[in-house]
């Protein structure tokens, strides 16, 4: 248990910036099953669209550490390689 007024106050931060980047982490992966749902329907231009809306939020994800730069960079590629193929 936190004793220190400092470990406690950082013990609140953890709780708080914990349930910012569940529900952030929640959206990427919501933004994610809405492409994959449009590449396994087959429709390239709901696939394409719904892979720009999920863009942002992924590198979003980046920006505040929720997600590796490199593995939102691999996810990108993957997926755009997926509608591309939907042709």
């Amino acid at each position: 248990m936190a004793n220190s007024p400092q470990a406690k106050k950082r013990a609140r931060q953890n709780v708080r910036r914990y349930d910012i980047n569940k529900a952030r982490r929640s959206r990427i992966r919501t933004y994610l099953r809405k492409v994959e749902e449009a590449i396994a329907s087959g429709d390239k231009d709901a696939a394409s669209t719904a892979l720009r809306n999920a863009q942002p939020e992924i590198m979003r994800g980046v920006s505040k550490g929720v997600l590796h730069k490199n593995t939102a960079a691999r996810k990108v590629s993957r997926l755009n390689a997926r509608v591309k193929a939907l042709g």
